[in-house]
């Protein structure tokens, strides 16, 4: 039989043939793809050829086409459809890729055509894309140890094979306790619990096969658990398993694992010239140094930290009020933040959720794209690699524009949190290509399913990444999209979900999954009055885990990187009702992988220029003016990382914002 993953793809937009492709098709695959790619590689790094910027910057970029195929496919199932042998694959897969990459950024004589060219940079008649494209790519050699010899060159590779390994089991331990712990409740536990959160939590134990409704520790249902059970004992046993995920003593604890890939990640630093891995990583990005982010979050801790502690102290008379005596724990916070919210705003989950129809927010993410840039999306019938998933063409003025699928329901087999990926980025080199886009999120099954405010800001925050790699057009693949500095890379993500916050967008498409009536403009005014509400412990826990990922990766290895945190969060004087939000043994933005390693902070830094952007549109026709559309895609989301992420803001705002826009927009100003 013909592997589908090694053919000619002759699906509709060439799309994976999903329904035909098993696990075990991808290693031979992978292997076949390795293969050539390495004979890829070796003609361009042989050619005898004077080097010139077509027969090697764009050969590496024509290179590598059959194993981006094999692996696009195998690492969206492997992130959100799971299962034993996918698992064991990408154990299999993890430390052949990180070889596979680590010799050709260590290929000297690769290098030694790269060094020739961006020495003759200024005679070569580039077009400024191709210029940049040359920049990056001697720049990523350099840094990823080309330049290096003997002894060093040969342990550079073992760290990387090393890391590696390392992230995947990071992975694969947190997901194996998120798929593993669940509580089951009686009925005699619902006590307090909406319909909508009690209906989820059914459909967990129909997953986890239960006999009746289960609490896991996915954040759609642990939430609302968290906010209206009125069992406080639960409360606390459902709060401490979801945050010791991956800290639990047994088989997937991940406390060594996080000491290992921190150690790993200072050595390398060091053999590439660099203090520690915070600046080695920080460099390439807009804040370039550690002192700079840190000037940031320490701008906004005092504020956040101050708020929140104010905030405890309401909440804690509230539970006194109840009968209640002790302290404030971090698990009753939830629970009387919604009573308080209830009480100021006059704002009860419960009511305002049926508003929130998952589909009606897909509808309202598609039309708020359609009035900004012209998208028009017609549902496709394709086979996916999961029933659950969906897939829309993307069309504008009748031309097809990419290719969108949505995976949004949370399941066992699936890795929490929510993002975006490119099964094919945008290029128009070697030839010319559309994307295909990915959104996963996790967002809990119902009959309709019902979002909480938080899970559409998500949904809007996923869309807006995809936006960013759909509408992308340069030349070359490798800037391509979200392929821009990791604190530019969430602008579009964050600006775009204001026009969540629109009051006409909520008018329009926030309808009750009963009576189909639009929200009441008295509701519609209480949500968007409590827009910052709690804003006090949502960034005080954000930012605390950003100055612990920071001083993780400042100054040398921690040993132990529990005491660590703990010393950080002392430092900070962290209030003990309010923990990080991703603690270390489950900070998979950081230790999944090198993505967001000293760059947690990236969210913030982005919202800095989100509130000032979004700010723009307010300023002259609102939120749909078209000239401000036509230059935010202009300047920002179609440019990829064509140029320097400050001057793409620049050029789209004449100026850079300060941090008093991100106070103001959480209302700690």
């Amino acid at each position: 039989m013909t592997n589908p993953l090694m053919s000619q793809w002759d699906t509709p937009f060439e799309l994976a043939p999903f329904d035909t492709i098993r696990d075990e098709d991808f290693a031979p695959a992978f292997e076949a793809a390795l293969d050539a790619h390495n004979a890829e590689i070796a003609a361009i790094a042989e050619n005898t050829d004077t080097p010139t910027f077509a027969n090697t910057v764009e050969a590496l970029e024509a290179a590598g086409e059959a194993l981006n195929k094999v692996l696009s496919v195998f690492f969206t199932v492997a992130g959100a459809d799971s299962n034993p042998a996918r698992e064991a694959l990408q154990r299999d897969f993890s430390p052949k890729m990180a070889a596979h990459f680590a010799a050709i950024s260590s290929n000297k004589a690769l290098f030694t055509r790269l060094a020739d060219l961006w020495a003759r940079r200024d005679d070569l008649g580039l077009s400024p894309e191709q210029a940049r494209v040359l920049m990056l790519s001697h720049r990523g050699f350099v840094r990823a140890g080309a330049a290096l010899e003997g002894a060093a060159d040969a342990r550079m590779g073992e760290i990387k094979g090393r890391l590696a390994v390392l992230g995947t089991q990071f992975t694969q331990n947190l997901l194996a306790d998120e798929r593993d712990w669940f509580m089951e409740l009686t009925e005699d536990d619902l006590d307090g619990l909406p319909d909508f959160a009690v209906e989820a939590m059914r459909a967990a134990g129909v997953e986890k096969g239960a006999d009746g409704p289960v609490v896991t520790t996915g954040r759609s249902i642990i939430t609302p658990f968290l906010q209206f059970s009125t069992r406080r004992d639960l409360r606390q046993k459902a709060y401490q398993a979801f945050t010791a995920r991956g800290a639990n003593g047994n088989d997937n604890d991940n406390r060594a694992i996080a000491a290992e890939i921190l150690s790993l990640r200072e050595e390398r630093a060091h053999l590439l010239g660099y203090a520690d891995f915070a600046s080695y990583k920080l460099e390439t990005e807009m804040a370039k140094t550690p002192d700079r982010v840190a000037e940031l979050l320490e701008a906004v801790w005092q504020p956040a930290k101050a708020r929140a502690e104010a905030d405890a102290t309401v909440l804690e008379e509230m539970m006194h009020a109840e009968g209640i005596n002790g302290d404030l724990e971090a698990w009753d916070w939830h629970y009387y933040a919604a009573k308080r919210r209830k009480a100021e705003h006059d704002l009860d989950e419960a009511e305002l959720k049926p508003y929130l129809q998952l589909e009606r927010m897909i509808e309202a993410s598609f039309a708020c794209a359609t009035r900004l840039f012209g998208l028009e999306f017609t549902p496709l019938d394709v086979p996916l690699y999961h029933e659950d998933c969906r897939a829309w063409e993307v069309t504008r003025n009748g031309e097809h524009v990419a290719v969108f699928i949505g995976d949004y329901f949370a399941r066992g087999s699936k890795r929490s949190g929510a993002w975006c990926s490119a099964m094919r980025a945008q290029a128009k080199f070697p030839k010319v290509q559309a994307p295909v886009v990915i959104n996963v999120c996790n967002f809990a099954k119902g009959d309709p399913a019902l979002l909480s405010y938080d899970d559409a800001r998500t949904l809007f925050h996923e869309f807006g990444h995809a936006l960013h790699q759909m509408l992308s057009n340069v030349t070359y693949e490798s800037i391509s999209g979200t392929s821009v500095a990791r604190d530019f890379v969430e602008l579009p993500s964050q600006l775009y979900e204001h026009w969540l916050e629109v009051p006409e967008v909520l008018q329009e498409f926030a309808t009750h999954a009963e009576t189909g009536e639009a929200m009441p403009a008295a509701m519609l005014e209480k949500v968007l009055g409590a827009a910052n509400f709690d804003q006090g412990f949502q960034t005080v826990e954000y930012v605390a885990s950003a100055m612990v990922d920071l001083a993780f990766h400042r100054g040398a290895a921690a040993a132990d990187p529990m005491a660590k945190q703990a010393e950080v969060l002392a430092g900070l004087g962290m209030p003990k009702q309010i923990a990080m939000r991703h603690a270390t043994p489950h900070f998979a933005h950081v230790f999944a992988g090198d993505g967001y390693s000293s760059g947690y902070y990236s969210y913030m830094w982005s919202e800095v220029m989100d509130a000032d952007a979004f700010a723009a549109f307010e300023e002259v026709g609102g939120a749909f003016d078209p000239t401000k559309a036509k230059a935010l895609e202009d300047n920002i989301l179609s440019t990829g990382g064509s140029k320097e992420a400050e001057e793409l803001y620049v050029a789209f705002r004449g100026r850079m914002p300060g941090v008093e826009a991100l106070l103001k927009g959480r209302g700690l100003s």
